[in-house]
């Protein structure tokens, strides 16, 4: 049996070669760690931010199917964007703006002298405003609409002003 002349001739090469490859290979995955953390967060803010337009897209769409010209107010609306039974997230509604109004029909023909003909309809623009605000995080979504009404002369001066 023949044995190699040089006992310890190894000095550890292979040793110090697999501990560098072990820490390159915890520092991969701990920046993978890292990385998909912050994915994480980054797609749970884009859903948050998605869903809350939504919410007050809804808000939005509740107003205008109320009589919101008659009265404007300020409101907070409870919305179940996933239809579950429960609160996902509270819209509050600003108060309704009538921003402008314009006489509709044949304005015109009133300063000729013509009674009969003067539009007594009023086209009125609104502003609604609608905020959601996440209570975890305090991130929140402004939302601004607007949206054209047809109004008599009384309705016009009631809620626009003269």
């Amino acid at each position: 049996m023949r044995t190699s002349g040089k006992v310890g001739g190894q000095r550890g090469a292979t040793l110090v070669v697999t501990l560098v490859m072990l820490l390159m290979l915890m520092l991969m995955v701990g920046s993978a760690y890292t990385l998909s953390g912050s994915n994480l967060k980054a797609v749970g803010n884009m859903q948050f931010r998605n869903e809350a337009i939504a919410s007050a897209n809804i808000g939005i769409q509740r107003v205008l199917g109320s009589a919101f010209t008659t009265k404007p107010a300020a409101e907070q609306l409870d919305v179940d964007i996933n239809n579950d039974g429960t609160r996902d997230y509270v819209v509050d509604m600003a108060t309704p703006v009538c921003a402008s109004a314009r006489p509709s029909g044949n304005a015109s023909l009133c300063g000729q002298g013509t009674k009969s003909m003067c539009s007594q309809d009023w086209n009125t623009v609104w502003t609604l405003n609608a905020t959601v605000t996440d209570a975890v995080s305090g991130a929140s979504v402004k939302v601004r609409s607007g949206v054209r009404v047809q109004l008599t002369d009384t309705q016009k001066r009631t809620v626009c002003g003269v």
